[in-house]
Parts: C-alpha cells; structure tokens; sequence
C-alpha cells in the first residue's frame, strides 16, 4: 500500500507523452543543366583562347520519382516528459528522433532531431543536449511551407547546402562546410521566461569537445597539432523577439567554428545574422525575412594570408510568403532568392567569363486540406531558377557534375499524407 500511495503521488506530479508525425509523399524531382560555352577558354597565361570547331553540347536532365517522406511536417518519433519539482520549479526532457516511414529503415536509432533534458522556473529555463541553432529558428517559423519538402525556401537551402557537394557527393556540412546550421550537439542554451509581455529569447553556447594538448616543448605541442583542429565545431548565438496579436518578429545571430589549422593559426567560420516577421491580417498571414552569412578565414599572422576563392564568401537570401486560409485548407506561397557574393578583386576573366556572382531564385505554391485536426492532404510544386553557376535544386538530387555544363532550373512536386499523434 505505501508503494502504491508513492507511485500516485510520483504520476501526480510527472508526465510522459508519446508523441509523432507520419508523413508520406508522392514525389518528383527534376534539374536541367545547359552548355554555356561558345569556344572560348581562358589559357595558362589568363587570356582568352578561342576554338572555332567548339561544339555546344546541349543540355542535360537528371530527374528521379520517389515515395519520399516530410513533404508537409517531418516525420519523427518522441518522447517528452515534465516533472513538478516544487516552488515554480520544474525538469523536463525531450527525445526526438527522425522516421523514414517511405522505407522503414531509421527508426528510434538515434534523437539526432533533438535529445535535451532542463530545469525551469521563474527564471526561465536551462536546456542542455542537442536542439535547434537560434539563427535556424527564424528560418523555419518565419517560411510558410516551414523548411519542409519542395517547398522550402531558399534561405534554408543554401544555408545547409555546400556547393562543392555538386562535384563531390562526400562533401559534408551546409554554407562553408558549417555542421552547426540548424542543430547544434553537445549546447548549453538559456530561454527567457514567458511572461514578458510578448518579449522572448534564447542564447546558445556549444561546446566543440576537441582535445587541447599544453607541453613545456615545443616540439612535442608543434608535432601534437600539426593536423589537430582545436578549435572546429564550437557554436555561439542568440535570438531576441517580440510577439504579440498578429505580430511576431524577431532577430537572430550566430558563429560556427568550422575548422582551423591550429598550428597555423588560420581558423574558420561561418557567422550568420537574420531577421524574420509575420503578420496576420486574418484573410492572409505575410512573411518576410532577411538573412547574410559569411564564411570567414581569420589569420593569427597575415603571412598565412594567401588567396581563397571562399574567403569572405557572403551569401545574401530574402524570403516573401503568404498563407490564405479558405474553409478547412490552406493555400501557401513563397518566393525567395539568393546571392553569392565572393568580394573578389576585378578580373578580366571573371568579368568576362563568369559573368558575376552566383544567384538563384525560387518560386513554390501549394495547398494543405485539413481533414482533421492530426490528419492533412497537401499538394506542393515549386521551381528554382539558378544563375552564374548557382547549384540549388528543390531536393537533394544533384545536377550533372560534368564541368561542361552549366546548373540552371530545378522543379519539384509534393502530393502527400500527414498525421499527427
């Protein structure tokens, strides 16, 4: 009986919930590449060569059908839970994992989407574990198809894109090999408590976890990090903002150490910084967002600064979405665009030959019929425009990665399912 008496007090004070998203699609990718070339070359010495028997190769198409998954929401699996510690306080934890219900084959393998436990109060609440990156967030609340499927803006895209993946499939990490866009592991984060007035923020603080090594020799400390990135993988960011009736807004800025030769003293990173708002009219809900990231290379000695097409890359992205309602579904739309700007130094064969920065446009439509509350049909199509090189698609397909042509348009299509536990 007194182990009974302690078990209700125990449930009476705690919760688990179980809880999920299964979302299936019907899906179609396509990207089509052009030969841009009209014999002109530039030489060893940088001038141009001219072929006049130059043959133009055409173009070329790659496109794949897929029963693909998170077209509307992502599919995933969680476990969340709340205990009343007493005196405003409360701990919770939150585990969350990725579902491929197309094939069944991730499952509860791994809470990659989020694994966080806290404590909160009226002070607010410290979160440790792995969650959502504070830049990221304006990214996906502040989208009317919310980073999911073909639909997601481009902002998202080239953020967790690396171009040298066209070529290299291997390639790993999003904008300047940046492993920390959207989730960080191993963070320390801080919430502001929800009381206000519509004010809300959170900051992040993520550890790298690589081994320092410290040694009265010189040597010993030279040969221990002669290939040792130290300093790779730490994140730091924030994001502060207001909400409140129909408005929300809010600002956000974050760096991410992506790599470093510590013996060089050259370290780096990517800092991002982003402004989001939407209003609800109540007919239709606007969106808009402005975001820059820049891949930086900073040097402990100037002797170290040698060129690099990529150092002091920016990428520049704006978003413009809307959502009307109509009976129990829900029209949306986008519009969003970005540019790569190398900031490199006046040359006559980039001038001429490359014709700019790389930029790409994206244009997505779709429709959501709710037939519940937890369960959802919806139709999305969506179509980028990519200039000077750009390389984004709708999907993961990659374009030709033969150098002869030139990445131009990508269309994709989502026909799917949605419910929600």
């Amino acid at each position: 009986m007194a182990a009974l008496a302690v078990a209700g007090v125990a449930s009476a004070q705690s919760s688990v919930t179980l809880f999920g998203v299964v979302d299936a699609s019907i899906s179609s990718y396509s990207n089509s590449s052009r030969d841009t070339h009209n014999g002109i070359s530039i030489g060893a010495n940088g001038l141009p060569v001219v072929n006049p028997f130059y043959v133009n190769q055409g173009s070329v198409k790659v496109s794949k059908r897929a029963l693909a998954n998170s077209g509307y929401n992502s599919s995933r699996l969680g476990f969340r839970g709340t205990e009343d510690l007493g005196g405003g306080l409360a701990a919770s934890f939150w585990l969350e994992a990725p579902i491929s219900n197309d094939d069944g084959a991730t499952g509860v393998s791994s809470f990659k989407r989020r694994s966080t436990v806290s404590l909160s109060g009226g002070f607010g609440e410290v979160r440790l574990g792995r969650d959502y990156t504070p830049t990221f967030w304006n990214d996906t609340v502040f989208d009317p198809f919310g980073t999911n499927g073909v639909g997601s803006n481009l902002i998202n895209t080239a953020n967790g894109y690396n171009p040298k993946s066209r070529f290299d499939p291997t390639a790993t990490g999003g904008f300047g090999g940046n492993t920390n866009y959207d989730r960080a592991s191993n963070s320390i984060g801080y919430f502001l408590p929800p009381n206000l007035g519509g004010f809300y923020g959170q900051v992040m603080y993520a550890f790298n976890e690589q081994t320092k090594f410290k040694s009265n020799s010189a040597a010993l400390t030279n040969a221990f990090y002669k290939d040792n990135t130290a300093r790779a993988g730490r994140y730091v960011g924030g994001r502060f903002g207001y909400a409140n009736g129909p408005l929300d807004v809010a600002i956000a800025y974050g760096s991410s150490i992506t790599g470093d030769q510590y013996q060089a003293g050259i370290t780096s990173k990517v800092n991002t910084l982003n402004l989001g708002a939407s209003y609800d009219f109540g007919p239709v809900k606007l969106f808009g967002e402005y975001s820059k990231a820049k891949n930086k290379i900073d040097y402990a000695s100037q002797q170290f600064n040698i060129v690099d097409r990529d150092n002091g890359t920016d990428l520049t992205g704006y978003l413009l979405g809307v959502t009307v309602p109509v009976g129990v579904g829900l029209i949306r739309a986008s519009y969003s665009a970005v540019k790569y700007d190398r900031n490199q130094q006046f040359a006559f064969n980039q001038f001429a030959f490359n014709k700019g920065d790389e930029k790409a446009n994206k244009l997505a439509i779709g429709y959501v019929h709710n037939l519940s509350k937890r369960t959802a049909l919806y139709a999305t199509v969506a179509r980028v425009s990519n200039k000077n090189g750009a390389a984004l698609s709708t999907s993961n397909l990659l374009f030709s990665n033969n150098t002869t042509f030139t990445p131009k348009t990508s269309t994709g299509y989502d026909f799917g399912i949605r419910h929600a536990f």
